[in-house]
């Protein structure tokens, strides 16, 4: 009996290993999966382009072509919701001494909101044109409004290695300014972007890239704006008020490791360029050149970013700004000031699904003296700067949910602010960029 009991434990242990190992080769096959999700997907895009053109340079009979037709318009769709509840300490408005800023800049409004909505829709036109419609649906304080954000195509197969772009897209100037928020690593943008691109710069107009035939990634590009939007207004020179150069190279540093950095210019003419609320508005007429560079290096253990990864960001902005200034019922003073900002950011999954984040920006501005006392531009001896800390959970890469702890020291009463966020995806959406 003893002999039997000792054989019916050790088959029993058998099978309880056998049951662990099961589990553990079943959890790592879901990992493998998931993470090359996103991969295989590429590689379907890719697979469908190339099939595209294909079909392009072998063409059917016209009858086969015109029963084929309303398949080839075949849009990726997609929604993308953003909630979010707000909570400080003091209603102080949206100013930011010594800066000049507009309506999307500020810290928005307490309480739920709906925040901004995002709906997307992009395809291949044919083998030669890509193009991307995204509409913004806002709500802020009860009221609604829809915005166009963005509606362009871009060339698929021009020769030397260029890319077209035209329509109403955003800017390249900065590395952040190309993604849409949804995909930032907190719920609201450093404060040099807030201040001195409204958040993002986004404009009418066309984009020239130029991809070098070199083993590291190297791009240089422009672009000629309409001049319409902040930090231009006013549309001047018969609608060619803004332009940009900008160069980005990057690469690989082994396995687990690349890294990306970016030196932007922008050149924008304003023509009565309107800040601030709408009751109060002040106005600029002027030269503004911006100069921005950037730096992105990232971490994943073997190129696996599933289990741990990490994100180190930051960037510096010099701004020069000359011109007539009007402050809210005043007449025009003569202006002309330097404004410097900086943002740095730490960015670290220490789990599937889980991540923190810290972040830190500054700004800083020329006294432009005594006639404005009083005015935007007055920096009141004071550098805006705050600190941020965030952790979010994503169940999949279609869900997101964030908290998030400021302290803000951008006014010259400091405070404390706290934002709950959820960030979901209906639909297919494209991939971004590194």
């Amino acid at each position: 009996m003893a002999i039997d009991s000792s054989m019916a434990c050790a088959a029993f242990g058998v099978q309880a290993e056998t049951v662990q190992d099961i589990q553990q080769l079943k959890q790592q096959l879901a990992e493998i999966q998931k993470n090359y999700q996103a991969q295989i997907q590429l590689l379907e895009s890719r697979i469908e382009q190339l099939e595209a053109r294909q079909g392009q340079a072998q063409p059917e009979p016209a009858q086969a072509v015109e029963q084929s037709r309303p398949n080839v318009f075949n849009p990726a769709i997609s929604l993308v919701l953003n909630g979010r509840y707000q909570s400080f300490r003091h209603d102080r408005g949206d100013d930011i001494p010594g800066f000049s800023i507009a309506g999307e800049a500020g810290n928005g409004s307490q309480g739920f909101s709906l925040g901004e909505s995002e709906l997307n829709l992009q395809s291949n036109i044919d083998d030669l044109f890509f193009g991307n419609f995204t509409l913004s649906l806002a709500d802020e304080n009860g009221e609604t409004s829809a915005e166009l954000e963005e509606a362009w195509i871009q060339t698929l197969a021009m020769p030397w290695d260029l890319t077209l772009k035209a329509g109403r897209f955003f800017s390249a100037v900065a590395y952040m300014n190309e993604r849409h928020s949804h995909t930032d690593d907190f719920a609201d943008r450093p404060l040099p972007y807030r201040a001195m691109l409204n958040g993002r710069y986004l404009d009418d107009g066309m984009q020239l890239r130029w991809l070098a035939p070199t083993d590291t990634f190297l791009e240089l590009g422009g672009e000629v704006l309409r001049g319409a939007q902040f930090p231009a207004g006013g549309s001047a020179h018969q609608g060619v008020g803004s332009w940009s150069l900008f160069a980005h190279a990057g690469g690989d540093v082994g396995v687990s490791n690349s890294w990306l950095a970016g030196l932007s210019y922008l050149s924008v003419d304003a023509r009565d360029r309107e800040s601030g609320d709408e009751e109060n508005p002040y106005r600029f007429t002027g030269n503004s050149d911006l100069v921005i560079a950037d730096l992105v290096w990232k971490w994943a253990p073997q190129g696996n970013s599933y289990r741990h990864n990490a994100i180190l960001q930051g960037g510096l902005f010099w701004r020069d700004e000359s011109g007539l200034f009007a402050p809210s019922g005043q007449d025009w003073l003569p202006y002309s000031g330097n404004q410097f900002g900086w943002y740095a950011q730490a960015a670290y999954q220490f789990m599937p699904n889980w991540r923190i984040d810290v972040r830190g920006s500054g700004l800083n501005a020329d006294n432009p003296g005594v006639a404005f006392t009083g005015t935007s531009l007055d920096s009141q001896g004071h550098d805006p700067w705050d600190v941020s800390l965030m952790v979010d959970w994503s169940h999949s890469e279609f869900s997101r949910l964030r908290l998030q702890y400021t302290h803000d020291e951008a006014q010259s009463l400091s405070d404390d602010r706290f934002i709950l966020q959820y960030i979901v995806s209906l639909g297919a959406h494209g991939a971004h960029q590194f």
